[in-house]
């Protein structure tokens, strides 16, 4: 096993984030309020979000200045290294070049941090004293317990409950960090109450832990809510990697043909594929670009574009997006943070634009490619991070087939070092795939047409 690393140092962390929005020739619709179903007015979300985030949502300034404060703490782990996969290479016998950003060194082996500690920091400079969240396979809820604790704030975190129940390590870090953590759905909100009153034994969304996290900030003023995904300043400030592997790719000599992320709500792939993906905007640079998303919630390639809520029950904002409908209930597979309805309004306008190709992976391509990825490179990914690695994986025996060389650029998001038991079962035999009838897309997409009139 051999790899080639490019480091940074503390002078190289970014010192402003990339909005995207600023480049796009097309910009993303505006959200509606749901009760008139005009654009919203900023005041609408300051209920649920402090006014330096709501700023940042609605902003088209293209650089966004990084707080010396967050800056300070990204030093704990950034710059993340960027690594020449050249094991993983030889194995799949390839002429491409395959390079990572290893965001899995943070302190809570995922790249959420990245966006936690801005948001825990707004919110403490605010004056707010108590977060909610939602969290599915646990990153994000163990980020933002992280970034709670460092500046002093209380946090619930509703978790979906087929992780809540498949990750206990990931509910004991945050209670570690001082997080209070419910299995979602819950008894303990209204949204909650009538998804079990509905269906006892149903087994959470992201969708759902959203409605009862947004239903306990807003009846709280003292409280706000906070994402780790899908919305606009949440991509702003994942686009610190990207930035970083700009430098690193020139310090390797290369540029990348095909940058990938795996594909939830769109964070990671943002963070990793939009600061590359602004020279084709705005220069015509010749880049690809891929989300690599669960064959068994294929928003991107099979949902509709149309406004939908961001959460099951309807508390938020309508949202133009790709969207499966905001009824749809994801499988139970083991890649909880990619277990989500709809895409971001900023990927969903530019792959509606033909800027971002889809892969839909199988969960059992998606373990098989992390095994490839663990034996050849060292390190175990997370669940959410082997789909990126399985389109990797395709575009590099593509390469070969062809006998074409490429530079193939990837988002390890985390490691799986707290995914045991998913590994555990694809091991054994006992994990297997779920793939979704245009019937089953259609019952829940089809209800989108009465939203907006």
């Amino acid at each position: 096993m051999a790899t080639k690393k490019f480091l940074l140092n503390e002078n190289d962390i970014p010192t402003a984030w990339y909005n995207i929005v600023a480049d796009m020739v097309n910009k993303p619709l505006p959200p509606l309020n749901p009760a008139t179903k005009q654009p919203l007015n900023p005041t609408d979300l300051e209920p649920i979000f402090v006014r330096e985030l709501i700023d940042q949502e609605l902003s088209q300034e293209r650089w966004i200045d990084i707080p010396d404060e967050v800056r300070e703490l990204y030093k704990i782990w950034r710059p993340t290294p960027l690594v020449r996969a050249t094991g993983l290479e030889k194995a799949l016998d390839t002429p491409a070049h395959i390079y990572f950003k290893n965001e899995g060194v943070s302190p809570v082996g995922s790249h959420k941090l990245n966006s936690a500690l801005p948001q825990a920091y707004y919110n403490k400079k605010q004056g707010i004293k108590h977060l909610t969240t939602e969290t599915g396979a646990g990153q994000w809820g163990a980020a933002l317990s992280f970034a709670c604790s460092v500046f002093g704030l209380d946090l619930d975190v509703f978790m979906v409950k087929v992780s809540y129940n498949q990750k206990p390590y990931r509910r004991i870090m945050m209670q570690t960090w001082g997080a209070q953590v419910v299995a979602s759905p819950s008894d303990l909100t209204e949204a909650g109450r009538k998804i079990l009153a509905r269906d006892s034994h149903n087994s959470g969304s992201l969708g759902i832990a959203i409605s009862e996290a947004v239903e306990k900030a807003v009846l709280d003023p003292g409280a706000r809510y906070s994402l780790g995904s899908v919305l606009n300043h949440v991509i702003l400030h994942q686009t610190v990697a990207g930035l970083e592997a700009e430098k690193q790719m020139e310090m390797a000599g290369e540029y990348p043909d095909v940058v990938i992320g795996c594909f939830g709500g769109g964070s990671n792939f943002s963070g990793i594929t939009f600061p590359f993906l602004r020279h084709k905007l705005s220069e015509g640079k010749d880049i690809r670009v891929i989300a690599a998303e669960p064959e068994s919630c294929p928003k991107l390639s099979r949902g509709k574009f149309e406004y939908d809520f961001g959460d099951t029950v309807g508390l938020t904002p309508l949202l133009p997006m790709y969207t499966l409908g905001h009824d749809f209930q994801p499988a139970d597979i083991h890649a909880g943070g990619l277990r989500y309805h709809g895409a971001g309004t900023i990927v969903s306008q530019l792959r509606k634009d033909g800027y971002i190709d889809v892969d839909d992976i199988p969960q059992l391509e998606s373990f098989e490619a992390g095994r490839l990825f663990a034996k050849t490179e060292g390190t175990i990914p997370a669940p959410e991070s082997t789909h990126a690695i399985a389109s990797v994986i395709r575009i590099a025996n593509k390469a070969k087939e062809e006998g074409k060389p490429c530079t193939i650029l990837f988002n390890l998001s985390g490691h799986g070092l707290i995914d045991m038991s998913a590994y555990d079962q694809f091991l054994a035999g006992k994990m297997k795939n779920y793939s979704l009838s245009d019937k089953e897309i259609a019952i829940s997409a089809n209800a989108l047409e009465h939203l907006v009139p």
